[in-house]
């Protein structure tokens, strides 16, 4: 999967944990965003990787 599309995926489900969160669908949105957050530091990590910063 190319990296555009894994941080237009993440978006979205920010997006989709944001509009619940505004329904009022709580437990959804705290997963959705979780998922967001860790999806989001995975893609940044693997990023620093290729470029040969090692952390």
């Amino acid at each position: 999967m190319n990296d555009l599309y894994k941080d237009i995926l993440t978006g979205l489900v920010f997006l989709i944990g944001l509009l619940g969160f505004v329904s009022g669908e709580f437990i959804i949105s705290s997963t959705l965003f979780a998922t967001a957050a860790i999806a989001s530091n995975v893609n940044v990590n693997r990023k620093k990787n290729k470029t040969g910063n090692f952390a």
